[in-house]
């Protein structure tokens, strides 16, 4: 995760300076932003998975995210895992600390998403 962050912050800094000619200091073009924001954050990880089931972060770690049926992840699939993984990782980890006790050690936003992390030997 701190890898993809590291890159993530490149694509949102990029991000933010396209949306800047808005002026989005407040009210609703501020919530705009942040909306662009969280769909730029979704497009990166969503390009990856989709395409190759691996971002950048993911592609060190040797590890790659598939359905559970072990196919390539759809858009759905990747956009429920998404959605899933912020309440999971921002209730403080719970959603990580979860694979602790999981019988196949998934994290709870893949057990819900029907996806799984898979290691490449």
């Amino acid at each position: 995760m701190l890898y993809d962050s590291i890159l993530l912050f490149g694509v949102l800094w990029l991000a933010s300076a396209i949306a800047s000619p808005l002026h989005p200091e407040a009210g609703w073009r501020r919530a705009l932003l942040q909306a662009f924001l969280v769909a730029v954050i979704f497009g990166y990880y969503a390009l990856f998975w989709v395409r190759g089931g691996q971002t950048l972060a993911m592609k060190t770690w040797r590890i790659r995210v598939t359905s559970t049926a072990g196919r390539p992840v759809s858009l759905g699939r990747a956009l429920a895992r998404f959605a899933l993984a912020i309440p999971s990782i921002g209730c403080l980890g719970v959603g990580l600390l979860w694979a602790l006790f999981d019988k196949d050690k998934q994290f709870l936003h893949d057990r819900l998403s029907g996806t799984r992390l898979v290691r490449i030997v």
